[in-house]
């Protein structure tokens, strides 16, 4: 946010640097994740694109490392479609091993058998239970997922040398990966996956918005002088996400400082939300899904999901698609 439309509106930071609005929603889903974790479990962890994950995650790790019982793994690949279980096991390696990140010295065999033996001995020597991140796991392919499982089991299976050590791990990703989970052909994952759904902040969208302008404003500054009733209502109404709030009530703001006005009114606002905001193909996308890959799920070609995000079936066909996404846990 610009520096003018701050001091007009008597704010001293951006939304993005407000902090961690915890809910109680979000207490209960971040002490489960935490119990089963400590349980050696593999976790999924489901919610739309913006709803608070990846926030989620780090305050998880952050947690577990206070704790001494635990080492917390994480991979930093940025292109998840192409993951392996061979680039897990490497960050596993490179975390365990107690090397700064880029250290190329850490030395993994390159056999599937003596990569796994060689990590259960790091483990046992490092004495720690370990828990590796996995974010946007959506992404991944379904064999890299049952390799995770199948590697879990072999070093929690492992006879102690002292004191039973767990892996866990923990996938984050969009609807998409909860869905894929339960499907039949990854059902050897899915029925030994412990699911969190979050739901970010959909029933406290108006106290978050009234957290977000009380934390980023200067002391004693009324909200209804920033933003009035109407408009605090119309966002809570129309959008989604913290990730959503904090954008277009930036724009907003914005918008506000350029035209001369504050508070920050209706008309305002719905003038800088996208129009399309809640059409079919973004709903789809903050699910994980595009046009190919629905198609996949669906067993259908992709001009029939576009001609369905278009509007352009006749009706029978579109009710039957939106039927079949709804069985499998899309919405839109």
């Amino acid at each position: 946010m610009q520096t003018d439309t701050k001091n007009h509106f008597n704010l001293i930071r951006d939304f993005r640097h407000a902090g961690y609005f915890e809910t109680e929603h979000l207490k209960k889903i971040t002490s489960g994740i935490i119990s089963a974790i400590k349980e050696g479990k593999l976790i999924a962890i489901s919610g739309i694109v913006g709803s608070g994950k990846t926030t989620v995650l780090q305050r998880i790790q952050d947690k577990l490392k206070t704790e001494e019982d635990f080492i917390v793994s994480k991979s930093y690949s940025i292109e998840k479609h192409r993951v392996t279980l061979s680039t897990l096991v490497t960050a596993l390696f490179l975390d365990l091993s107690n090397k700064k990140i880029g250290d190329i010295n850490v030395k993994i065999p390159s056999n599937h058998e003596k990569s796994t033996r060689k990590l259960i001995s790091i483990i046992q020597d490092r004495g720690k239970n370990t828990v590796l991140f996995v974010d946007e796991a959506h992404d991944l392919h379904g064999q890299t997922l049952i390799g995770l499982k199948r590697l879990m089991e072999s070093i929690n299976n492992v006879k102690p040398k002292s004191k039973k050590l767990k892996l866990s791990v923990v996938l984050a990703g969009h609807p998409k990966l909860k869905n894929d989970l339960v499907r039949p052909n990854l059902e050897e994952i899915g029925s030994r996956s412990e699911i969190f759904t979050l739901d970010g902040i959909t029933s406290s969208k108006r106290e978050y918005i009234e957290w977000l302008l009380t934390t980023c404003s200067q002391k004693d500054t009324g909200i209804d002088t920033i933003l009035t009733a109407d408009a605090l209502d119309f966002l809570a109404e129309r959008l989604i996400t913290p990730l959503q709030i904090e954008h277009y009530l930036t724009l907003a703001l914005e918008e506000a400082y350029l035209v001369g006005i504050k508070p920050v009114s209706t008309e305002i606002v719905e003038a800088v939300i996208a129009k399309d905001i809640n059409d079919p193909e973004p709903t789809l996308t903050r699910q994980g899904y595009n046009v190919k890959n629905l198609a996949n799920v669906l067993n259908v070609k992709p001009i029939v999901i576009r001609s369905f995000l278009k509007g352009k079936l006749p009706q029978a066909v579109s009710q039957e698609i939106q039927a079949e996404m709804l069985a499998i846990g899309i919405h839109v």
